[in-house]
């Protein structure tokens, strides 16, 4: 009967041997013998929560953190081989620690007099119903108990569901919950007392037609280094503080001593505004919320900020624009930036290029553009803020090769946001 090692961990969670056999629940080093049967190895774990692994929020709980490490480090250089690009320097992966996620979609659905509360059960759309939690920060699963109670009267009996987005900001929790009706007094009377007595930030509905505050006492905020800018309803954060100082704290670095740097997909400016404190920052952001938002900052701190509502997939910004910048920032969605990839391939004055991803798929992808124009990618810093999870976050920080020139500094802004010659 032959025996295999579990070797290292797939996409989906499970263990895979050198023969490419899967095993659920496998860490690397376990042995799988031939009937399928499982002898934990040194970096196999007794899982904390009892909801794993029915619950979808978490797909490794039984792999220790150095399992983990190896895992987030696998995916990304598996990522950049499957373009054809060499691994460069990759740091082992810091990762966040538990019930420290500050923001969470979850899933809600009624039975009767019985309300599920939780995510999803891996791979469907059955609700495991959440009884402890060990990643979600603690004020955000305070509220899971006592919101059955809110949704039992927001709920219709007969598996009424609705979908609650929880973000951590400064002044407490901002509450979301989409794809209910408030009819009557008892039910509008009923989110007032529930935003009062868990002293909420903000708590907003969405009941078709975009989301209404419905408890807002003070503007809700996120802080920046020392800037608070207005959080938007709904509105992106990354998922904890320590995974977003990393990110920031290596993004800084890359840059250096930029004069001038552009932010692309900048969103609330999580980049821009701690940038802003050593540069002048151009930031591109399509949401108009987002937008908003970070350029009312930016004027009421007098930042040398300056916002553009643009959308960077239907009109990416051109060679002409890109190298009016020292360097560049981005942080697009899942799907990446394929689309400004052509013009930053062929950008010639800009001097460094810092992109931040959330998908080593489509990071790989545009690094191969990147680097067919002339990029090297030097370093790729990996972020573990999605603890137990198979999501996976980096850093790719890329230079010009030798004998490039680069951008001349001296440069100011004008009005319209763009960088011209001093």
């Amino acid at each position: 009967m032959s025996v295999d090692e579990i070797v290292r961990i797939a996409g989906n969670g499970e263990g895979v041997t050198a023969d490419g056999r899967h095993a659920p629940l496998a860490a690397p080093g376990d042995i799988l013998d031939g009937y399928g049967v499982l002898t934990p190895g040194p970096h196999h774990r007794d899982p904390p929560c009892r909801h794993f692994p029915r619950c979808g929020g978490c797909q490794i709980q039984h792999v220790d953190d150095s399992g983990i490490q190896g895992f987030i480090v696998d995916r990304i250089a598996g990522a950049l081989a499957s373009q054809q690009i060499d691994r460069p320097d990759m740091p082992v992966p810091v990762l966040s620690p538990p019930r420290s996620r500050r923001r969470a979609s979850l899933k809600a659905e009624r039975f009767g007099k019985q309300v599920l509360i939780g995510f999803n059960e891996h791979e469907t759309h059955k609700i495991v119903d959440m009884h402890e939690c060990h990643v979600l920060a603690p004020e955000l699963f305070a509220l899971v108990a006592p919101l059955r109670g809110l949704m039992a009267l927001l709920l219709p009996p007969r598996k009424g569901k609705a979908e609650i987005w929880m973000t951590l900001a400064d002044q407490g929790v901002d509450l979301l919950i989409e794809k209910v009706t408030v009819e009557g007094l008892a039910a509008t009377e009923a989110l007032t007392t529930f935003a009062q007595e868990h002293r909420l930030a903000r708590l907003s509905v969405d009941e078709g037609h975009g989301p209404e505050p419905r408890w807002e006492p003070r503007p809700a905020t996120v802080t920046f280094g020392e800037v608070a800018v207005p959080l938007p309803t709904g509105g992106f954060l990354q998922a904890t503080a320590d995974g977003e100082a990393m990110l920031v704290e290596t993004v800084r670095v890359a840059v250096g001593d930029a004069k001038t740097v552009a932010d692309l997909f900048a969103g609330i400016g999580t980049f821009a505004v701690p940038l802003a404190a050593g540069a002048k920052v151009y930031a591109a952001e399509g949401a108009r919320g987002s937008a908003t938002a970070l350029k009312a900052a930016a004027g009421a701190r007098q930042l040398p900020l300056f916002v553009d509502h643009r959308d960077l997939v239907r009109r990416p910004l051109t060679v002409a624009e890109l190298d009016r910048f020292d360097a560049v920032v981005l942080d697009p969605p899942r799907a990446g930036a394929r689309e400004q990839m052509p013009a930053l391939a062929a950008a010639s004055r800009v001097g460094r290029l810092v992109y931040v991803s959330c998908n080593p798929a489509t990071f790989a992808r545009d690094a191969k553009d990147l680097m067919a124009g002339g990029w090297v990618l030097e370093r790729v810093v990996p972020v573990g803020q999605f603890r137990w999870s198979t999501h996976v976050e980096l850093v790719g920080v890329f230079g010009r090769a030798e004998g490039h020139v680069p951008l001349q500094t001296g440069v100011q802004l004008d009005v319209r946001g763009w960088v011209k010659p001093a």
